[in-house]
């Protein structure tokens, strides 16, 4: 499972100009999970003017989530972290398949868990895109996205930071599954 890349992108909907406590402390909560479960973390259109080095140092100063934001050093240092503006076309292709993660999916571009857990094992790479803010992620995406993916199966919206551990859990859970089965 080495080869694959998962990519846990969260685009933020909330202020673009000014930086939030939201801001910092969604980076320091996904930031344990993506290590856990082994996702990457890509940020797009946060308000920080800085370098992805010099948010890990913000985020560690001003939060003691995420082991003060250790996790997110780790994830710097072994180069699983992206911090960039939200692309006017398309997204860099090392991430993947595009997956909008959404509790009103389109039937036509609705995927289950499960085949995205076993096109993972077969080394194919995805970016699960996340709304940060009351919003959800920017209509628009909508059609960016292959595919769209409700984590809950019932169509339950889930407050962001719910769905940042909810997603990498689930799917991690099910491809640990099927690789027992074979």
């Amino acid at each position: 499972m080495e080869h694959l890349m998962l990519t846990l992108g969260i685009v933020n909907t909330y202020d673009k100009i000014k930086v939030l406590d939201a801001h910092y402390r969604a980076i320091a909560r996904a930031a344990p999970i993506c290590h856990a479960f082994g996702f990457h973390l890509a940020l797009y259109d946060f308000p920080f003017k800085m370098t992805a080095e010099e948010l890990v140092a913000f985020v560690m100063e001003k939060t003691t989530i995420g082991e003060s934001g250790s996790y997110l050093k780790i994830l710097y240092e072994k180069n699983h972290l992206s911090v960039s503006d939200l692309p006017k076309k398309g997204f860099p292709s090392q991430f993947g398949e595009i997956v909008i993660t959404t509790s009103k999916p389109d039937p036509k571009r609705q995927v289950l868990p499960v085949k995205i857990a076993e096109e993972a094992l077969r080394n194919r790479s995805f970016l699960f895109l996340v709304g940060l803010g009351h919003k959800g992620l920017p209509k628009e995406l909508f059609e960016r996205g292959k595919y769209h993916l409700d984590i809950t199966y019932k169509g339950l919206s889930l407050e962001t930071c719910t769905a940042i551990g909810a997603i990498p859990a689930h799917l991690s859970g099910l491809m640990a599954t099927l690789e027992a089965r074979k």
